[in-house]
């Protein structure tokens, strides 16, 4: 297992740097003017993450169904892409961000009441429309902080925060794996140990460092405390994740990527941490 996430995960981590710089040099990120070329920023990206939410959509309908709970999908698919795509969007439209976000979550509740009556008539009404909702908040509205993060900051602010947080995750688990011996928390994720979350934070915080000087992102004070508390966002975006699939009774969100599992299985860490990542970029800068 161990060489397989290794194996996999370097793969992932080739094929994100490819898209994310491809599409700096497609836009212009990559050179020192960027303003010519604004409306294009983030069209790779933004097909890449639209591509990525209908598997992760699919998977996590097939978590819930376990639970006699249905996610609307023909619902739940276009409006998180239209959630994790609204800063790219948001570029083309003389709207304001609150009035897109407002308009687009109460269509899609509109149309979650509307296929609920169509498909179930009054039978789990709140239970179905409850974690459609949830999909889109967590597929969509979390992913939407991957695009802002590049849009207002850079794809170098971007590949740093995700490669922290995944150096967390390889870090946590080839660490917890050799030499993990106390459990960090047993309930939701028996295998997580606290060893592996020191290796978690040792990663974080040297993968912090180097982007941070490499890239002159911010000084080593500072991409050390990046690294220390994205390490704990990272396993915590995990263990939520771990949660879902708990209740679920399965191991994992699915089986399409050796090594990892699902799409959600991937994506669980970046997803928590993104947000953050958002805002401690923003209150540093």
């Amino acid at each position: 297992m161990l060489k397989y996430r290794l194996i996999f995960g370097t793969l992932l981590a080739g094929f994100f740097i490819f898209i994310v710089i491809f599409g700096g040099w497609l836009d212009g990120s990559l050179t020192a003017s960027t303003t010519d070329d604004k409306p294009l920023q983030g069209t790779i990206l933004a097909i890449l993450l639209a591509l990525l939410t209908i598997p992760a959509q699919m998977e996590l309908a097939k978590l819930a169904k376990t639970k006699n709970i249905r996610i609307f999908l023909p619902v739940t698919i276009p409006a998180s892409i239209l959630f994790a795509l609204s800063w790219y969007i948001l570029q083309f439209l003389p709207i304001s961000g609150g009035n897109y976000t407002n308009s687009i979550a109460a269509g899609c509740l509109f149309a979650l009441f509307i296929y609920q009556y169509k498909r179930f008539g009054t039978d789990g009404v709140l239970v179905n429309c409850g974690a459609s909702v949830f999909s889109v908040i967590y597929l969509g509205v979390l992913s939407s902080f991957v695009l802002a993060v590049y849009l207002e900051f850079g794809l170098w602010h971007l590949l740093m925060a995700v490669f922290t947080i995944k150096m967390s995750d390889i870090g946590a688990y080839t660490i917890g794996k050799i030499f993990g011996k106390h459990k960090f928390s047993p309930k939701i994720s028996p295998k997580k140990t606290w060893e592996g979350m020191a290796g978690a934070v040792g990663a974080a915080s040297l993968t912090a460092v180097a982007f941070g000087q490499i890239c002159d992102i911010m000084d080593w004070k500072l991409a050390v405390a990046f690294g220390v508390c994205f390490a704990f966002l990272g396993q915590l975006g995990d263990l939520a994740e771990s949660m879902i699939k708990r209740d679920a009774e399965s191991k994992d969100s699915s089986t399409s990527i050796p090594g990892f599992g699902g799409i959600l299985d991937v994506i669980d860490s970046p997803l928590a941490a993104a947000v953050c990542a958002y805002w401690f970029f923003m209150l540093t800068a």
